[in-house]
């Protein structure tokens, strides 16, 4: 959970690379106006878009201008704009970033110190390696020259890396030119407001951590149900699949709010040392037994895709955590695009042990199941077992629920809001650390190898269904069914 945050009392610098692009003006602008508004960048501070495009500062902030304008007052995106500055460059030319560097220096000049840099990469994986390696060979990367740790800070997105070898390599040229400290491996899910609620609620009420172990629990399903497909994403997706785009990062992670065990603190290396080894349980599965992908039927006729594409846009799988607590639970994993329903969730299904007294008046298949509700309705339900109304005794199940938009003493900020708060605080609780991705990167890894090295199918699903048939097999087979 993110400590509450200081107004920065000195001035910094937002160096945006990708500034043209969909994360740049769908997430990272709308977000960072929303926390001007609410005075949370400070009095003193820039934002430098770097791109491609040919453009000056007001083309930029007219882009933003009109991405964002919307309800909000005129007055407050003009002040908002004039913060906003544009450097052209090409990410694997030395010319853009020399005058970036001409362009940072008169930040300085002006304030009359060294200001904090901050290196968001928003760009596609495959420039991250051209702008590290520029950012160290024009000694960006060392703020003014007072010392890179004090005055330097790298944001970046995932995925990181296409499988272990690329993320480790991608990890030791972030290692040669950061310290870790510096380092915020970019995962927003882990900013969602119900995910780190799970912490606070599975630790802070006593009526759940008792059950929180393989003699109550059955299994644990997690969703990622998208109704969208690629759009214009076709260029990055094609080769890279929701294996690595949605199940490396988002998926284990909410895997692991699920099995850590408590941290000794709130500390953010407590937080990160129960993570690490939460998903360093994970068992690797076997890809021909435990595993089904897919492909939705339209999907070759997207913008940017192969004719012949194997780039799967949908999987299943059934895993197992080596822990004490969750010997034997199995957790059931699905994330798909085109999908019927838009919903990303986790439920936690427990025992049926339905009473004797209740037997012969008939009890309910499933019993008691807590879901935590990341998309789109934020939320936690509970499902329990109640009478009926009437005459007869009968049960039933009714879902007691709680959801953040009808909580009306507070509104939820954007994930986004958080993350960036966050990089400015230096606090890294919220982001993945060096083993953490090791670790998911060998799980991951391991799946792509065995469908590499076997006949393992592509499964053709329909659009706006749920998906290939066989992942119903693959949940069934065992006795259960997809929530």
């Amino acid at each position: 959970m993110t400590q509450a945050f200081q107004i920065p009392s000195t001035a910094f610098v937002l160096i945006l690379f990708g500034a043209t692009g969909d994360l740049a003006q769908k997430k990272l602008f709308p977000a960072l106006f929303s926390m001007f508004k609410k005075g949370q960048l400070g009095k003193d501070f820039y934002i430098v878009g770097f791109s491609r495009r040919d453009l000056k500062d007001e083309g930029l902030r007219d882009i933003i201008h009109e991405k964002i304008m919307g309800g909000n007052k005129p007055q407050d995106l003009q002040n908002f704009l004039e913060h906003i500055y544009y450097q052209q460059g090409m990410f694997g030319e030395k010319e853009g970033y020399e005058q970036l560097i001409e362009r940072l220096n008169t930040f300085d000049k002006k304030m009359g110190a060294c200001i904090t840099r901050i290196f968001y990469l928003a760009t596609p994986p495959d420039n991250y390696l051209l702008i590290l390696r520029h950012l160290l060979e024009t000694k960006l990367s060392e703020g003014c020259g007072q010392g890179s740790s004090k005055w330097t800070r790298i944001a970046i997105e995932k995925p990181f890396g296409k499988d272990l070898e690329t993320a480790k390599m991608l990890d030791e040229k972030l290692s040669e030119i950061f310290e870790e400290r510096q380092i915020f491996r970019v995962d927003h899910y882990l900013a969602k407001e119900t995910v780190q609620n799970m912490i606070a609620f599975r630790f802070a009420n006593s009526i759940f951590e008792p059950v929180w172990h393989n003699e109550y629990i059955d299994h644990v399903q997690v969703t990622w149900a998208e109704k969208e497909g690629i759009g214009k994403r076709g260029k990055f997706f094609d080769g890279v699949g929701i294996l690595r785009d949605v199940a490396q990062n988002h998926l284990l992670q909410l895997l692991t709010t699920v099995t850590m065990e408590q941290p000794r603190s709130f500390e953010k290396e407590a937080i990160r040392d129960v993570r690490a080894k939460a998903i360093d349980a994970i068992e690797c599965v076997d890809p021909a037994i435990n595993a089904v992908r897919g492909q939705y039927a339209s999907y070759k006729a997207e913008k940017d895709i192969a004719e012949n594409s194997q780039t799967e846009t949908y999987i299943a799988m059934k895993l197992f955590v080596n822990t004490k607590r969750f010997q034997g639970v199995p957790f059931y994993i699905r994330a798909g695009k085109k999908m019927a329903k838009e919903k990303m969730e986790i439920s936690i299904v427990f025992k049926q042990t339905c009473h004797l007294l209740f037997k012969e008046y008939g009890c309910p298949e499933v019993g008691n199941i807590l879901t935590f509700r990341i998309q789109p309705d934020e939320g936690i339900h509970l499902r329990v077992i109640a009478k009926e109304p009437g005459s007869k005794l009968s049960l039933e199940t009714i879902d007691m629920k709680f959801s953040y938009n009808e909580h009306a003493e507070h509104t939820i900020s954007d994930a986004y809001e958080k993350i960036l708060l966050d990089i400015m605080s230096g606090d890294q609780m919220l982001f993945n650390r060096s083993d953490e991705l090791a670790s998911s990167w060998e799980l991951i890894t391991h799946i792509l190898e065995g469908w590499e090295n076997s006949t393992i199918p592509l499964y053709t699903y329909k659009d706006a269904s749920d998906g290939p048939n066989e992942a119903n097999a693959l949940i069934e087979k065992d006795g259960r069914h997809w929530i």
